[in-house]
């Protein structure tokens, strides 16, 4: 399975973006799809999670609740990530994430900034 992330760029404090990733190859065995960020001289960290297939389970980190929004589109397939009141803490590169039994993958980071 490939990942290509995409969506990222310069939004004001308390607006709004949206990333997606688009994802190649079967994920039939794909159990777990996620986002993660990273901001610059820290450590990755989980944003959300959403299981496949089914109506999907979801995860947020404390800090994103409320504010984010995660969902997919097996069809497609497609992951993506609704983000609003953003807040300059928020600024990161920000990674698709799946997961199998026995793989993992990851997309390429697409830059969120957020500052005014």
């Amino acid at each position: 399975v490939q990942l290509q992330a995409s969506g990222g760029g310069l939004v004001q404090p308390g607006g709004s973006l949206g990333l997606s990733c688009a994802a190649s190859g079967s994920i039939a065995a794909i159990t777990v799809m996620g986002w993660y960020r990273q901001a610059p001289g820290k450590q990755r960290e989980l944003v959300a999670t959403l299981t496949s297939p089914g109506p999907g389970h979801t995860v947020y980190a404390d800090s994103v609740k409320g504010r984010f929004t995660i969902s997919r589109d097996n069809a497609k397939p497609m992951l993506y990530l609704r983000m609003s009141s953003l807040k300059p803490e928020d600024t990161a590169g920000y990674y698709c994430h799946f997961r199998s039994c026995s793989r993992t993958y990851w997309g390429q980071g697409t830059l969120v900034t957020v500052s005014s």
